[in-house]
């Protein structure tokens, strides 16, 4: 069993094994503007099979950079809207509405409406990879890169770091 570690930041898992970790105590990581506030609900461990995350977005801040994955993904809209871009189409999400995205699918999710939104998103972790493309859609709402590439320090240069900190008010 792993152990759950309370710090200045919150609570994070510590070693291998199963454990219960409340996402209102744990650790976050968060990018005002760019990137929301994100959960991974990982600690050292990082979790070799299926990702796990859980997000909060505020209205015009994306998830990330525009990219395509050798995985398949999917997203779950608990509160709030944002907008899918895929395949450089705008989609609008609400509570309740499921993503599916395919691997190889070119995608990212923007905050929108009045107010956060909260997401979780599933993937797996068996192949790592994938590319950043440029869309004009993306673009547009700054979640795209000039050029395509496969380096991610590449793509997210100039975007603010993320910082440690505990949960953000949840919706």
């Amino acid at each position: 069993m792993a152990e759950i570690v309370s710090t200045d930041t919150g609570d994070v898992p510590r070693g291998e094994g199963w454990y219960v970790l409340n996402a209102r105590r744990a650790r976050w990581q968060h990018s005002p503007g760019f990137g929301g506030s994100d959960l991974s609900f990982q600690g050292d461990a990082r979790f070799p099979d299926v990702g796990v995350h859980l997000g909060v977005l505020q209205p015009g801040e994306p998830t990330g950079m525009y990219h395509d994955e050798p995985n398949q993904e999917g997203f779950l809209v608990l509160q709030g809207r944002c907008l899918a871009i895929v395949e450089g189409r705008e989609v609008e999400l609400e509570a309740w509405d499921y993503f599916h995205c395919p691997a190889g699918t070119p995608h990212i999710l923007v905050g929108a409406g009045d107010g956060p939104c909260l997401v979780i998103g599933l993937g797996s972790r068996r192949r790592d990879g994938g590319t950043y493309l440029r869309d004009e859609t993306a673009l547009r709402h700054g979640a795209s890169v000039e050029r395509d590439t496969t380096d991610p320090a590449e793509a997210y240069a100039g975007t603010p770091d993320f910082h440690d900190g505990p949960a953000p008010p949840l919706p």
